[in-house]
């Protein structure tokens, strides 16, 4: 509840996309040269993208998502395959589009220091 209340005090879920956002993914995806990359905020049932590059949903449900395991975590979480990692081997989004392989993903605080969101790189081959 108090994270979902931290989220929610930032009021930025459904907002529209905004350039600073959009330029640190963009960024994100041509330095770690991986063909998706985003900044997802995670609510109580689904993973919002604020920002995204290289997907064409706006958001997906927090039970298929991968961040929702990341802002479980203080650290960065890198999954190197997902066919093997028995979290997600049975993922829709490892079993379909977008192929997740590879997924690193950086939780981001709010306010009053929980977990709201991610910062991700996705690619369709392990690393």
């Amino acid at each position: 509840a108090e994270r979902l209340a931290d989220l929610r005090a930032l009021a930025i879920l459904d907002t529209p996309a905004e350039e600073r956002f959009d330029a640190i993914v963009r960024l994100a995806q041509q330095l770690f040269d991986v063909p998706v990359a985003y900044i997802a905020l995670i609510d109580a049932d689904r993973q919002w993208f604020k920002a995204k590059c290289g997907i064409g949903v706006d958001q997906t449900g927090r039970a298929e998502s991968f961040c929702g395991h990341a802002i479980l975590e203080r650290e960065l979480m890198i999954v190197p395959d997902a066919r093997l990692d028995p979290r997600f081997h049975d993922n829709p989004m490892v079993l379909g589009d977008p192929y997740v392989r590879f997924y690193a993903g950086h939780p981001l605080a709010g306010r009053e220091g929980h977990n709201i969101g991610t910062l991700c790189l996705v690619d369709r081959r392990p690393r």
